[in-house]
């Protein structure tokens, strides 16, 4: 990698505050037994008939696990560095279904937003952790990437690389 000394701390810090957003949402989501995400999908506006089919009684614990422990899969793979391009991959796409959520066109969650909010910032670093390879500067993609069974199983490899 030919990143500089700056880009190096700009990537590790960019990666560990993201794990930070989804490692804090999720101890709001995973430790507390009353989180459902019936209140947040209840109320959408733009795109209501799309995300009220995840509030019914069948889907909502359904979505709600997935809500729950995507947030900590993601903020731990991003603050050990391990498997980063997946779990920045599921981070955008979170991202952006959250931003179509919040969505009461053209704003976004209130009039102080429009059309952009702090999703799609969030989403944008997420791809900039992606195309530098975040988990090779100081995380556990160089290591992995380097294991004998990785080697011996190249599809594998675009997990760590």
């Amino acid at each position: 990698m030919t990143n500089s000394r700056m880009e190096k701390a700009l990537i590790l810090y960019f990666r560990f505050v993201m794990a930070w957003t989804f490692l804090y949402a999720a101890s709001h989501q995973v430790f507390v037994p009353s989180f459902t995400v019936v209140g947040f999908l209840s109320h959408t506006k733009t795109f209501h008939d799309v995300f009220v089919v995840f509030t019914t009684p069948t889907m909502a614990p359904i979505t709600t696990f997935l809500v729950e422990y995507g947030h900590l899969l993601i903020g731990l793979s991003l603050l050990t560095g391990l498997m980063v391009r997946v779990s920045a991959t599921f981070g955008v796409m979170l991202m952006i279904i959250y931003w179509f959520a919040h969505m009461d066109w053209p704003f976004i969650e209130n009039t102080n937003n429009l059309i952009v909010d702090y999703h799609l910032v969030y989403a944008g670093v997420l791809v900039y952790l992606i195309v530098k390879r975040a988990g090779h500067v100081f995380g556990l993609d160089a290591w992995a990437e380097n294991l004998k069974f990785v080697k011996q199983h190249p599809t594998l490899k675009p997990l760590v690389a």
